[in-house]
């Protein structure tokens, strides 16, 4: 469970992704948006240790866009307070999944995808459309994402 610095970037838990450095830049850039936002420190555990997470956010993504990541997770982070619960899957392949769940009803829902500098998009994700934004840990980060519109109860 280590809490991740967006001052020191480090590449530990992501040293078997071909774009390693990138994607700890892109994980500190998140870092960064969270401790500035919510005064929260970004913690990342293993899948296994959030592996009810894990399905949750696969099950969003196949139920709503029928969309099946091959890459493996190499980290996931959970954020979660009264109003907002916001889980980030970070996989191999450099790709950052996040999905926003306003836990009222009515709420701001969707899944966020971002790739770290250097990916192509995954063949699972060619129909969609990537804006690109600069960041001084990530690079280039580029980004899309979609609407949930179903309801998909938390385990």
């Amino acid at each position: 469970m280590p809490l991740i610095s967006f001052k020191d970037i480090s590449t530990a838990g992501l040293e078997s992704s071909p774009v390693a450095q990138a994607l700890a830049g892109l994980r500190a850039n998140e870092a960064r948006y969270f401790h500035n936002k919510f005064k929260f420190g970004y913690t990342t555990y293993a899948p296994e240790d959030q592996a009810a997470t894990v399905a949750w956010v696969q099950e969003i993504l196949r139920t709503e866009r029928s969309i099946e990541i091959s890459s493996p997770v190499l980290e996931v982070f959970v954020y979660e307070d009264d109003e907002l619960l916001w889980p980030a899957l970070y996989f191999q392949d450099g790709l950052a999944v996040n999905v926003l769940w306003t836990k009222a009803e009515g709420g701001k829902r969707a899944v966020g995808f971002k790739l770290s500098e250097g990916m192509a998009p995954p063949a699972e994700l060619d129909s969609f459309k990537w804006a690109r934004q600069r960041s001084k840990l990530a690079g280039e980060i580029r980004g899309t994402y979609f609407v949930i519109k179903g309801e998909h109860p938390r385990p």
